[in-house]
């Protein structure tokens, strides 16, 4: 792959793209703002916030990037896009040929460059930084070439290796079974995908609001693995619809478990089983999936004065929704300092833009209930940063005698999730961790048993769509060395 890079990059046209603008002019250009919906309007409905750029914008923001003979930002993405390539196609025009380059390594562009975290990976790696200036926007090129790519036409088929035959089974329809999917059909295998929701699209549809990536996003998606020849069955819980035997007797040579991490972690404080407090996980389901709120007859609870536990992106996606759905306040309470948190900077701008109240180095350790049962208060603990924990995070430590109460009456609990096991649970001697994820080889995904791979939540228990699709790409790969010889 280095050796296609260096070759690619050594065309005469990338030659005669370096020279028309000298690297010092190219370094002195600010970064292009995303667009986006105005705060005060956007808490109003679920339109789409970063409106993505504009083919002027996106070809200005592409001559910042210097197409590094060696670069950085391709070792920090986890499925290994040819970045310079598709953006440097990007700043002469050729936005066909800058799909082409991301189709050959991510089946799921639209998606990561509206979600994965690049200030961490990609862009965290670009030569800018290093110059003191601002890394290339990576992630919103890779969103308009998608995009650019929807909006004009016929989805391209990436190339693909003959049909062989070989029958392969990817349990869950989240970013690293559809991205171990895409990979799979590319080597001309006969894939199928096993869901157990009535949706396809795992996390990225039930548990990110539409706001920040819209359902017909992930349709496209998932209409091009479609078009690859992918499978889909629906409202199929591998474990208990059908089981793993069933899957060896339909004739699957190998099996990538990618169902996820689902079920959600609580606290276990006094008060915690009062109506009105309920999980991230349940909230944005039944909103995301289900359209509570939102026109849909599911019901889902209100408050006008709503806290959200935690600091990831899904409290973060959490104190956004509860806005859109009508909350006065929203409060978010997180027992560490904003640095620490684990969130995107942008999510967390983009919730202080829209009103939420960031309430940190606070934890809370009591829930009181009216009358009837319903959560009215809590009581919250002010915290301050000790040493640090084995994550490399300073830890919180109480204030001694710091205690407040607070009205709420919601509260909404993001903090973590746990495995999944009704896959893992039903496979005989599969090897798990005392945390229940699945036990694999970090080089391959290769489980205990000779046939199952896996990756994503299932694996990690907890990581973003671009890590969950690194694990599905490299499962694919291995399994396609194995099955091959």
């Amino acid at each position: 792959m280095n050796e296609d890079r260096v070759k690619m990059r050594n065309e005469q046209w990338r030659e005669d793209l370096r020279k028309s603008i000298p690297a010092k002019e190219r370094a002195a250009i600010e970064r292009t703002p995303m667009p986006e919906l105005d705060p005060k309007e956007r808490i109003k409905c679920y339109d789409e916030v970063n409106q993505g750029f504009s083919k002027e914008q996106a070809m200005h923001e592409a001559t910042r990037c210097l197409d590094c003979p060696n670069p950085g930002c391709v070792k920090g993405c986890p499925v290994n896009i040819n970045i310079p390539t598709f953006i440097k196609n990007i700043e002469r025009g050729n936005f066909a040929e800058a799909v082409k380059t991301l189709k050959q390594t991510s089946s799921l562009s639209a998606v990561c460059g509206r979600v994965c975290p690049q200030e961490v990976q990609c862009e965290s790696q670009c030569i800018h930084l290093k110059m003191g200036h601002k890394a290339v926007s990576i992630g919103a090129l890779e969103r308009f070439a998608a995009d650019w790519q929807r909006d004009h036409g016929d989805q391209k088929l990436p190339e693909m290796e003959p049909a062989n035959g070989i029958k392969v089974a990817a349990i869950g329809s989240g970013p690293s079974g559809l991205s171990f999917a895409g990979d799979m059909a590319k080597l001309g295998y006969d894939v199928t995908v096993f869901e157990s929701l009535h949706e396809l699209g795992g996390v990225m549809r039930y548990g990110i609001p539409v706001f920040r990536l819209p359902n017909h996003v992930i349709d496209y998606e998932i209409e091009g693995l479609r078009k690859m020849g992918v499978k889909f069955e629906t409202n199929c819980i591998v474990g208990k619809t059908i089981t793993y035997d069933d899957l060896h007797e339909m004739g699957f040579k190998g099996i990538f478990v990618g169902n996820g991490a689902g079920y959600p972690r609580f606290m276990n404080i006094p008060g915690e089983q009062l109506n009105g407090i309920m999980s991230s996980n349940e909230y944005l389901i039944r909103i995301n999936l289900m359209g509570a709120g939102r026109g849909g007859d599911t019901p889902v609870l209100t408050g006008k004065t709503v806290a959200v536990i935690g600091g990831g992106n899904t409290a973060m996606d959490s104190t956004r929704t509860a806005l859109r759905n009508g909350a006065e306040k929203v409060l978010l309470i997180y027992r560490r300092s904003e640095d620490e948190m684990p969130a995107c900077k942008a999510e967390r701008k983009e919730a202080k833009d829209e009103g939420v109240e960031f309430m940190t180095l606070h934890n809370p350790v009591e829930y009181i209930g009216d009358e009837n049962g319903h959560v009215k208060a809590m009581r919250i603990q002010r915290m301050e940063l000790g040493e640090p924990d084995e994550s490399g995070r300073r830890s919180p430590v109480p204030v001694e005698g710091a205690i407040e109460e607070i009205p709420v009456d919601l509260v909404i609990v993001a903090v973590g999730v746990a495995p999944n096991q009704t896959v893992s649970k039903s496979i005989k001697n599969l090897e798990t961790t005392r945390w229940n994820t699945i036990v694999v080889d970090e080089a391959t995904q290769q489980s205990n048993i000779d046939d199952i791979y896996a990756g994503g939540d299932i694996v990690r228990g907890g990581a973003t769509v671009i890590l969950a699709m690194g694990d599905g790409r490299r499962a694919a790969r291995n399994m396609h060395e194995k099955l091959c010889k």
